[in-house]
């Protein structure tokens, strides 16, 4: 039987050898891919629709009777 000591000490060790092995998974699979051919960190112009005319957000029309 262990005492509250020996079994965290033990999960600590356990979580370090998970992040290692993860850690080495994810360079292994980064390296296997090639670079992107598109830069993720651009910004792109989104044009507004030009079918609807443009409202302020959460307005309504009221129509008259």
């Amino acid at each position: 039987m262990t005492n509250r000591y020996e079994r965290l000490k033990m999960h600590r060790a356990m979580q370090r050898r998970i992040r290692l092995v993860v850690e080495e998974r994810r360079m292994a699979f980064a390296a296997r891919e090639p670079e992107p051919t598109v830069d993720l960190e651009t910004t792109m112009e989104i044009p507004p629709p030009a079918l609807l005319p443009q409202r302020a957000v959460g307005r309504v029309v009221i129509q008259s009777a």
